[in-house]
């Protein structure tokens, strides 16, 4: 279940060849590994212990070089030396060898290396000081993290219970107009957006108030579930919110909403400052009467003003994109309305929140049909390159991104950009500090296919789609952290026709290693379904920040992310067993 993606072993007798991650639908293998672990399950009954217990990995693939630092679950962290033969008794076998302080030793047999995994823990590149052998200092942290680890288990169990015991609404099982609904999808449904559906609507069914998070790399399909559970609810009276990080995406979905939905008596309504005030007035009006079935919008959505008379459903894309103050007030939605989130590069904490139960997890790992990786390019700025990239997109009919994330001087961009493009070329430019009568005038044309270029800031970024649109070009791409980036290559290659990114930095500015790293990361993690291996390298890159807290992201720093992961599975999975259930449940004292 932790794998994301089938393995292939090639073998010459018993002699492993090679460990390769591959595609279901292509079966063109795409990542290489070093070593896998596949652990024995003997019985139903064991399949259960070992679930929760901090000795089951997280990630089944081992992939160590001599250097790196590993930890040990029994005896902490060290230096991998590598594998070595190693002779005990009259035999000689394969062991991990691991320094420890002063030097010391650990050979581990290879059928205990799922007790290793590799120390990672957010923008630190080795650890305070390895552990020292033979001591009880390792156990002793490890029992004090177990302790700080159960009082933050317990915060997120007792929302859940709070959650269970407030109860919520059980909509009704399908009917003709949904399968009708269905039907207007013109696009071939992968087995994932399938499954995806099933799992929406069993939750959507129950009166415990759903809280999925629906993964999936961008362009997989997550707007389609949602559309489908958005109908679902709406078909049983209640009232559907659907929070979105930025005004054009918003505007990008009241578009597809309205056009899915004009055959059925739904009134689906945007909120955004696309609209005027007395627009926004006349919808809050109505939206609070029950007139309006469904409400796209920006944060906007959580003023206090906005109220519903029945709301059942809040979709929320990206929710790492919102705000503090956005994300209190989601908690508060949780209580008593169905849930789901969409993410493309979930983050550490809310995906493995979702694998342990406190969260449903639905992932998208099949691209759809026929869909081509998106070639990806690093190179200095060059005005040839840029010509020739838009001239080949140009050829085909088809439109470029040409994004430049810096308002002050993007008109001095566009005046560059203008000396190379072709004759006749229909070229314009957004960026957020427009009107927003301007920006949604701009977009739609581009959406129509009466623009050839469009010059813009990063505000294309989150979940804009334009099928027509397949060559992307990114100016001073070392400015951009690496999720962002792969967001925005995102926005091309989501159909059949092969797909471009160029990724330029300054030719006079040297670029910093930090960056180096993620643009090299960018261009290595190009196969499709990256999204998972994006979202981890950035985070190892940048930090966790405000992710767990700090003290829990000073628990990661001493163990590691995996071992803090296992052990907080292993803790939450003991209070759901005793009394996750009880509303009252007391806190831990220590």
């Amino acid at each position: 279940m932790s794998f994301e993606s089938p393995v292939r072993i090639e073998m010459d007798n018993d002699r492993v060849l090679s460990i390769k991650s591959f595609d279901i639908v292509t079966g063109g293998s795409f990542w290489d590994h070093q070593m896998l672990i596949i652990l024995p399950v003997r019985t139903a009954r064991h399949t259960r212990i070992l679930a929760y217990h901090e000795e089951v990995p997280l990630d089944n693939l081992l992939d160590l070089k001599a250097g790196d630092y590993v930890v040990h679950v029994d005896h902490g962290i060290g230096r991998f030396l590598g594998v070595w033969k190693v002779k005990t008794g009259e035999k000689t076998a394969d062991h991990f060898v691991i320094e420890y302080d002063r030097q010391e030793k650990l050979y581990v047999p290879v059928s205990d290396m799922h007790l290793i995994q590799r120390y990672f823990a957010f923008h630190v590149r080795k650890p305070k000081k390895l552990t020292r052998l033979g001591t009880k200092e390792w156990a002793a942290l490890k029992e004090r993290i177990k302790k700080g680890i159960q009082r933050f288990a317990w915060e997120l169990l007792t929302l859940h219970a709070m959650r269970l015991s407030a109860g919520g609404f059980a909509f009704s099982k399908d009917t003709a107009w949904q399968e009708d609904f269905r039907k207007t999808f013109s696009y071939v449904e992968t087995p994932d957006q399938a499954k995806a559906w099933e799992d929406v609507k069993r939750d959507m069914e129950t009166r415990e108030p759903m809280d999925r998070l629906l993964c999936g790399d961008v362009g997989y399909g997550k707007t389609e579930v949602a559309m489908r559970a958005s109908f679902k609810a709406v078909m049983d009276n209640k009232q559907v919110a659907f929070l979105v990080p930025t005004t054009i995406l918003a505007e990008q979905h009241y578009q597809n909403f309205s056009g899915r939905l004009k055959s059925f008596p739904v009134r689906v309504e945007m909120l955004s400052r696309f609209k005027t005030r007395s627009q926004q007035k006349a919808i809050l009006a109505d939206l609070a009467e029950g007139k309006v079935d469904m409400i796209i919008g920006t944060h906007r959505l959580l003023a206090a003003d906005v109220s519903f008379k029945d709301l059942g459903l809040v979709v929320i894309d990206e929710e790492q994109r919102f705000g503090v103050k956005a994300k209190e007030k989601f908690k508060a939605v949780r209580l008593t309305c169905d849930v789901l989130t969409l993410t493309a590069t979930p983050i550490p904490r809310t995906l493995y929140m979702s694998m342990m139960g406190i969260k449903g997890l639905s992932m998208l790992d099949t691209p759809p049909p026929n869909r081509i990786p998106i070639k990806t390019y690093v190179a200095e700025y060059d005005e040839d390159l840029i010509h020739q990239a838009i001239v080949k997109e140009m050829n085909r009919r088809g439109q470029v991104f040409f994004v430049h994330n810096r308002i002050y001087d993007i008109m001095k961009v566009k005046d560059r950009i203008a000396g190379v493009l072709p004759r006749n070329t229909r070229f314009d430019v957004v960026h957020g500090q427009m009107s927003s009568a301007v920006l949604e005038r701009v977009m739609l044309d581009f959406l129509r296919g009466k623009i050839d270029v469009l010059l813009s800031t990063a505000i294309v970024e989150a979940g804009i789609d334009i099928p027509n649109a397949n060559t992307l070009i990114v100016n001073n791409a070392d400015n951009f952290g690496l999720s962002d980036l792969h967001q925005l290559r995102g926005r091309v290659g989501r159909f059949n026709k092969p797909a471009y990114a160029y990724f330029l930095v300054s030719k006079e500015n040297a670029v910093t290693p930090e960056a180096r790293k993620r643009l090299m990361a960018l261009h290595d993690y190009s196969q499709l379904g990256s999204g998972f291996k994006i979202a981890m390298q950035d985070l190892q890159m940048r930090g966790a920040g405000n992710l767990l807290g700090s003290q829990q992201h000073g628990f990661v720093m001493s163990v590691g992310f995996d071992l803090y992961c296992r052990l907080l599975k292993e803790t939450i999975s003991t209070l759901k067993s005793n009394a996750y259930l009880n509303p009252y449940l007391k806190a831990p004292n220590n």
